[in-house]
């Protein structure tokens, strides 16, 4: 069974993602970083859904391969710990989000909040 909603599925489909999905996470393929921020111009971007969603909000996203801030040198800001899934290290990005619209919001807001946190990182 599929943790996406069909909605989420069609948007990522008609918004040109490459994404696969294991179990309840949905791998987002070569996706491309802000230019110059980081040491890495490609990743893959992963978004885990919690049991409930899209009644309640992803938290955390994950990339692999692991990034650091290009101009310093040093990991992003709460983006220094890793999470082993299937077989692989992700580089765990921690962002919290409160503002969360249970039926109104979707993967699209998801990856909004993954953006800003990838043109912010400090």
């Amino acid at each position: 069974m599929s943790a996406l909603t069909d909605e989420d599925k069609v948007y990522l489909q008609n918004s040109g993602y490459i994404f696969e999905e294991v179990g309840r996470c949905v791998i987002l393929k070569g996706r491309k970083l802000p230019d110059g921020k980081f040491d890495n111009e490609f990743v893959d971007i992963m978004i885990e859904l919690p049991a409930r969603y899209p009644h309640t909000a992803p938290d955390m996203f994950y990339l692999l391969p692991w990034v650091k801030l290009a101009q310093v040198n040093r990991y992003p800001n709460a983006a220094n710990v890793s999470k082993n899934f299937n077989g692989q290290n992700w580089q765990r990005w921690s962002r919290h989000n409160n503002e969360w619209r249970p039926g109104i919001d979707g993967i699209w807001t998801m990856l909004k909040r993954v953006e800003h946190a990838l043109e912010i990182a400090s």
